[in-house]
């Protein structure tokens, strides 16, 4: 079994909005199949919703250590990775490419990874998440700006 830079003996904890609905299950499927454990905090269909009701439990439950890392998606990604980072201590990170998902872990210690379903397919959005889940934090330089971001 691969290392990870989470730990996967958490759930994943992973939500959308209805734009994103389609692309949560079949992320939920490929994170299932790698034999991780999901949270699945809704939306359960494609029938309008409100993103925050679905970003903030996502965000709390990484907050307070109850899930490995997160997952959110929504149409541009916009909305839920401006809801899960008003909670202190997470960092999402909107990524639509590979190299974004391995900058956003590297350079950022991101926490949550944040998925516009309108732009990418999901074919990189699983790529994006083996990269969110096997890229190490670098920390050095890095550490200093990460330890930056919190409001005191």
């Amino acid at each position: 079994m691969q290392q990870h830079t989470f730990n996967t003996a958490l759930p994943v904890a992973i939500g959308s909005d209805h734009a994103g609905f389609e692309y949560k299950e079949e992320v939920i499927s490929y994170l299932e199949s790698k034999g991780l454990t999901v949270k699945d905090y809704g939306t359960h269909s494609k029938d309008s919703v409100d993103y925050p009701d679905y970003a903030h439990p996502v965000a709390t439950a990484v907050e307070r250590e109850q899930a490995a890392f997160g997952i959110l998606i929504c149409g541009s990604a916009n909305g839920v990775a401006i809801t899960a980072n008003k909670h202190q201590g997470i960092r999402a990170a909107i990524c639509w490419g590979e190299e974004l998902a391995r900058l956003a872990r590297s350079h950022n210690n991101a926490n949550i990874l944040c998925i516009p379903a309108r732009f990418v397919d999901v074919a990189v959005a699983n790529q994006m998440v083996d990269i969110f889940l096997d890229t190490p934090f670098e920390g050095g330089r890095h550490q200093n700006r990460v330890s930056k971001m919190a409001c005191l």
